[in-house]
């Protein structure tokens, strides 16, 4: 993410638009459509189940694993869209999801399953996941880069919000694969986007980064592409801000796609809710959700991050406690905690970048948080399969929604001990 200004360059062009935005637009596009994928064996679990006869203990230990694997992944990506540019890496990205996609259609053994979206799903998004948005905003953006990473970041609720839904039906009226392929068919949409729209830096069309008065030219990556990432690890252990950062987004992973995104589908069918219903009111969260962080990433450039995060853990851990309650009394509540709880799904992620950006600075920034999104993604592959493992022994899901309540609490308290310098920042 270093850069340098271009010996030798003229003025940058003056334009009234600048082309960052559409790159926004497309990297906003793929984080959506990739966030759809990723959420779909929430719809399909009670499929499995009556069609392979597989337990929700043993497909939810498959998407633990995709979970964790695309968090995995993240601080490797990052030095991949350095060494290879984001055009690229987006490209691969997607061909290898939409091959995994397509084979999905075949199999009939749960092994296959892990593979499939265990291994191949979970690297495939891993390599766009939030890590991506925070390259583009770094590369794109000398201003606006929390409004940036707010708009990124909220395209994985979007995602939901576009594809639950529509798949859910598609499910109940033609069964999964058509689900499947109608996924595959979006995706192969996607890579011509991406391979006509999508540029790797504001110098490859002439531009300086949005806000900025002169071109520059990225410095190479010069680092080994699987070293340079756990160099940075190792640099940023020895740091407390980074076991906080990495402590706190370990329990948002625990408390929104591992557990939420994943079981929310079936445990409203527990209580006679169908899935499209089910699907709606994970669509309902993403709407808010898109409001929520894009709000997120506005505030984190005005305001200590910190206090944005208590707030944000706090007031999700209140929302969870009242989850089971919610299941148990009725649609009203059930829209009340979709609405409040939507509002803070992801809404952690701008004020997180911000305090690593800030504790680390901007050339380090990709790579540490990538591996706090490797926290956040063990969070969420605990949940994913904990709260799978709690249905199955004790019949419902309401410990695993109880727990995740008193965690967020607990992070509501360690993040505002996180770094020691004033988190507020020029926009």
């Amino acid at each position: 993410m270093n850069s340098l200004p271009q010996a030798g360059a003229s003025a940058p062009k003056q334009t009234r638009f600048h082309y960052g935005w559409i790159v926004v637009a497309v990297t906003f596009v793929t984080l959506l459509v990739s966030a759809g994928v990723r959420s779909m064996p929430s719809i399909f679990m009670l499929s499995f189940e009556k069609e392979f006869g597989w337990s929700r203990g043993g497909i939810s230990s498959v998407v633990s694993i995709g979970i964790f694997l695309y968090g995995l992944v993240g601080p490797f990506s990052a030095s991949f869209l350095e060494r290879f540019g984001v055009r690229r890496v987006m490209l691969f990205s997607i061909s290898l999801l939409a091959a995994g996609l397509a084979v999905t259609s075949l199999m009939n053994a749960l092994w296959q399953f892990e593979i499939l979206w265990g291994l191949v799903t979970g690297i495939a998004t891993g390599f766009m996941a939030n890590v991506l948005g925070v390259t583009v905003s770094n590369k794109w953006f000398a201003k606006r880069r929390g409004l940036v990473v707010g708009i990124l970041t909220a395209s994985a609720a979007t995602g939901q919000l576009l594809f639950l839904p529509l798949l859910a039906q598609i499910t109940v009226t033609s069964g999964w694969k058509s689900a499947v392929y109608t996924a595959v068919g979006v995706l192969v949409v996607l890579l011509f986007l991406v391979a006509l729209f999508m540029r790797n830096h504001p110098s490859d069309v002439g531009a300086a980064p949005y806000g900025a008065d002169e071109i520059v030219q990225p410095v190479p990556f010069r680092g080994n592409l699987f070293l340079a990432p756990l160099l940075a690890l190792r640099s940023a252990l020895k740091s407390k801000s980074f076991w906080l950062l990495a402590g706190t987004f370990f329990f948002c992973g625990y408390s929104t796609n591992g557990l939420i995104g994943t079981h929310l589908i079936p445990a409203c069918g527990d209580f006679g809710i169908a899935e499209v219903t089910a699907a709606g009111l994970l669509a309902l969260m993403g709407v808010f959700d898109l409001v929520g962080t894009t709000l997120s990433g506005w505030l984190s450039d005005r305001f200590d991050s910190r206090k944005l995060l208590m707030w944000y853990y706090g007031l999700r851990g209140l929302s969870l406690l009242f989850l089971p309650y919610a299941l148990n009394s009725g649609p009203m509540n059930l829209f009340i905690f979709s609405v409040f709880y939507g509002l803070d799904w992801i809404a952690t992620v701008p004020p997180t970048v911000k305090l690593a950006t800030q504790e680390f600075g901007k050339e380090r920034s990709g790579m540490i948080f990538g591996w706090v999104v490797v926290a956040h993604q063990l969070g969420a592959s605990t949940a994913a399969y904990g709260a799978g493992a709690i249905r199955d022994w004790l019949g419902s899901y309401s410990a695993a929604f109880v727990s995740a309540g008193f965690v967020c609490l607990f992070a509501a308290v360690i993040s505002t001990r996180i770094g020691k310098r004033n988190a507020v920042s020029a926009r």
